[in-house]
């Protein structure tokens, strides 16, 4: 059907076409809206690609799955976009009466409108590795395999958790010395230490656990007993070992022992003196501060504390060796001896430090002080003030080079510090203050919005919600020892 226009319209008309065609400047602005045109295209070409292959994803219900390829009435949307002027006018005029110029400029949008097409189909079509998805192969059978493969891809939580172990890390072993701990409520309710042997068990009131069940099993890990109880098995430390050691005598407690070696400052390669073994304890710190290269030379005055250290120590090494694959450096040489009386012993000796525990040990200092390097540091630990006292007494009388620099005692407070529980088991959660009875309906209602969005998703209260309580430990420890440092000087 050819549109009837009047003569003087179409001359208008023809004349406007010759005048902006035939303009350089014009030209110009035609390609640059030709580009123009084709960039916004392409663009609305892959944002209706993306959607439609979102849209695709979505639907899983649909065993079939739906169509990809887009009709023209819903393609076009997507391409739509605004005439120019001289596209409007050109498209109203038969075809016979446009410029060479004019039907140029339209062959273009056509060309680009096809490659448009084709672009959006092959966006459609596309693998979805390309568009950021893994590709999901069809079953034999023709069902979807989406969600297999997707399962497949992302592996069980549990099987993350059973990974292989770490390099170097070993299990547990036979002859190894482990602490067994329950906790309840968050606080240590039973802590055992015991040596794994095969066929034995460990026993509680919450039930006992077969050895047979630790070994093999890395450390760290929580293991139920017969009434599902569970316990945390884990290797001793040598604080755990110290503590929870056979003893004789009293022990040097791990808080007092760093203390001392902090004070004489040894480090590996000193050679370190030690009077009054007692139980082993210190012997133990001494030789792991000083190392394969360093020495420890440990005195005791009885017999029966000197057994006793020597056990401690050796069990102490064993362990050791079981759980690292490596021996513990044998450093240490216990000898029954009394200081006051055993020059000989030290014969030929030199000490980058010395540790004394004794009841006097003013008696035995000037054995030892011409054995101690100048400028090196004696620390003793003393129990009470007055062995304090009759120690700085003796100096006095003794004149030794010695100058006491500092007498200490190493308190540790140990706290309570616990999120704050309900009496139903629920977290107690942050309550906002009490505001005018007006606004006490609007503020209660805003209050529970919140509450329902400040739950992480397995139903806790979220970071920052939870009040805490802090207050001391019930139990203490209470005084354990003096520590005074003497340094040695020059007269």
């Amino acid at each position: 059907m050819t549109l009837q226009m009047p003569s003087a319209g179409l001359l208008l008309v023809h004349r406007l076409v010759r005048v902006c065609t035939g303009s350089q400047r014009h030209v110009r602005h035609r390609d640059s809206l030709v580009k123009l045109t084709k960039s916004r295209s392409g663009i609305r070409t892959c944002l209706t690609g993306s959607v439609k292959h979102n849209e695709k994803e979505s639907e899983d219900s649909d065993p079939s799955g739906p169509s990809t390829r887009l009709t023209p009435g819903q393609a076009l949307p997507g391409r739509r976009r605004h005439l120019s002027p001289l596209e409007r006018i050109s498209s109203l005029l038969p075809q016979d009466d446009l410029s060479p110029e004019v039907m140029q400029l339209r062959e273009q949008n056509q060309e680009g409108a096809e490659d448009n097409s084709n672009t959006l189909a092959s966006l459609t079509h596309c693998p979805q590795e390309q568009s950021g998805h893994p590709e999901t192969a069809p079953r034999e059978d023709g069902s979807d395999d989406h969600h297999a493969s997707g399962a497949a891809a992302e592996p069980n939580p549990s099987e993350r958790c059973s990974l292989a172990s770490l390099p170097g890390e070993k299990m547990l072993v036979s002859g190894e010395l482990l602490v067994a701990e329950y906790y309840k409520k968050g606080f240590v309710e039973f802590r055992k230490m015991f040596n794994l042997q095969t066929g034995s068990r460990l026993h509680s009131s919450w039930g006992f656990i077969p050895h047979d069940d630790m070994v093999g099993q890395p450390a760290g890990r929580f293991l139920k007993s017969t009434l599902g109880v569970p316990f945390l098995i884990r290797r001793a430390s040598l604080e755990d070992y110290v503590l929870y050691m056979r003893r004789g005598p009293a022990i040097a407690y791990p808080k007092d022992a760093n203390a001392m070696q902090l004070m004489m400052d040894v480090t590996e390669g000193d050679s370190v003196l030690e009077s009054g073994s007692g139980s082993g304890a210190m012997s133990l710190f001494l030789s792991r501060a000083v190392g394969s290269k360093g020495s420890v030379l440990s005195v005791e005055v009885r017999e029966d504390h000197h057994k006793r250290a020597v056990t401690n120590y050796k069990r102490w090494r064993t362990s050791w060796s079981l759980r690292r694959g490596e021996e513990w450096p044998d450093n240490v040489q216990f000898h029954i001896a009394d200081l006051c009386t055993a020059s000989s012993l030290l014969a030929g000796q030199a000490f980058h430090a010395v540790a004394l525990d004794l009841v006097n040990p003013h008696l035995v200092l000037p054995t030892v002080i011409p054995h101690l390097y100048p400028g090196a540091v004696c620390a003793i630990y003393l129990a009470n003030i007055t062995q304090v006292i009759d120690l700085l007494e003796g100096l006095r009388c003794m004149q030794l080079p010695l100058l006491c620099e500092h007498i200490i005692e190493v308190p540790v407070r140990h706290w309570l510090v616990a999120p704050a529980m309900q009496k139903n088991g629920q977290f107690c959660t942050r309550k906002p203050p009490p505001l005018d009875e007006e606004h006490s309906e609007e503020e209660e209602a805003v209050t529970n919005e919140t509450d329902k969005e400040e739950l992480t998703p397995d139903g806790r209260p979220a970071f920052g919600i939870v009040p805490y309580i802090a207050r001391p430990h019930p139990v203490q420890l209470s005084h354990t020892a003096f520590l005074v440092k003497l340094r040695k000087c020059g007269q």
